[in-house]
């Protein structure tokens, strides 16, 4: 489970609202440059510029991107990516 304590510092940040609900991702430091998410959710996930690590590069805006969201969280093969709606 990916902890918001150990995430990297160029993930995106902050939250954003899908039906009424705030959702926010982050990618933390147990992540393997698998390219998982990126795959999965190219309009929210990316390689950092450092090449080292994936990010969050931006919050979901719509149902289609919060699921693919989801979708690479729940396939990340080191549940590096969470989802906190805070």
């Amino acid at each position: 489970m990916a902890d918001w304590s150990n995430r990297w510092e160029d993930n995106v940040g902050g939250t954003s609202t899908v039906n009424a609900k705030k959702v926010g991702f982050f990618v933390d430091k147990e992540c393997i440059l698998c390219s998982v998410c990126s795959d999965a959710a190219p309009n929210n996930f990316r390689m950092s510029d450092d090449e080292d690590h994936d990010i969050c590069y931006k919050q979901p805006e719509d149902e289609a991107e919060l699921s693919q969201c989801r979708e690479a969280a729940e396939n990340c093969p080191v549940e590096a990516i969470g989802e906190d709606g805070q």
